[in-house]
């Protein structure tokens, strides 16, 4: 069994503004910059043809390139009890057209639809009984934060795992929006290996999936 989500990748110039969000909060485990996304659909865990099957219908999603802008902070969790701070995404009709073409690819795969309303954001930090006043504080220090605006013409399909450092998603196929040929990866990710992932990593896949948002 393989974990998946399919996400927007940052570059670089995105990745260098985010991080320079990422301080001010004790108790804060910030997110390592390189694993910075927004996340378009949590999929969870599939077995080896199901993965396959996704990636075949991903290759279908076809749109113009758009322009991405993020804005704002804010959190998720109870007020007086956050669980994750994020960065938001400002208005964008087609990044929800984009959302909702994986989402149907998905639904051509058999997989169920997700009922959660798409809520664009980028995970900075979870957060563990993080003081409620610092919080505060970084909330209103970063209310106005607006990050470059970048055009998105590709979309990537990850995998998720967790280590005893924490999740590492892995790129496993990117998706050009014109149709194009999407770039090699590495390795064979849908390889028989796929099947003899760990049945249980712990509440990881919980907690992204409750933050969806996501995460």
């Amino acid at each position: 069994m393989i974990r998946l989500f399919v996400a927007l990748r940052f570059p670089d110039e995105i990745r260098r503004s985010l991080a320079a969000l990422c301080a001010g909060v004790p108790g804060a485990r910030w997110v390592n910059p390189d694993q910075f996304h927004l996340t378009l659909r949590f999929i969870g865990e599939v077995n080896g043809r199901t993965a396959r099957a996704i990636s075949e219908e991903l290759s279908s999603v076809i749109m113009p390139s758009f322009d991405v802008e993020l804005f704002g902070v804010g959190t998720f969790g109870d007020k007086r009890k956050a669980n994750a701070l994020w960065a938001g995404v400002r208005p964008n009709p087609a990044l929800n057209r984009l959302q909702e073409k994986v989402d149907n690819a998905m639904l051509r795969v058999g997989l169920p639809p997700d009922r959660r309303k798409f809520s664009p954001h980028v995970t900075l930090a979870r957060l563990n009984y993080a003081p409620f006043d610092r919080i505060g504080a970084f909330l209103s220090h970063h209310a106005l934060y607006a990050g470059p605006a970048y055009r998105c013409d590709r979309f990537v399909l990850y995998s998720s795992f967790l280590s005893s450092s924490g999740a590492i998603y892995t790129p496993e196929q990117v998706y050009r929006l014109d149709g194009g040929m999407a770039e090699d990866v590495e390795h064979d990710w849908m390889a028989d290996e796929a099947d003899a992932w760990a049945e249980d990593h712990g509440d990881w896949d919980k907690a992204e999936a409750a933050a969806y948002g996501h995460g």
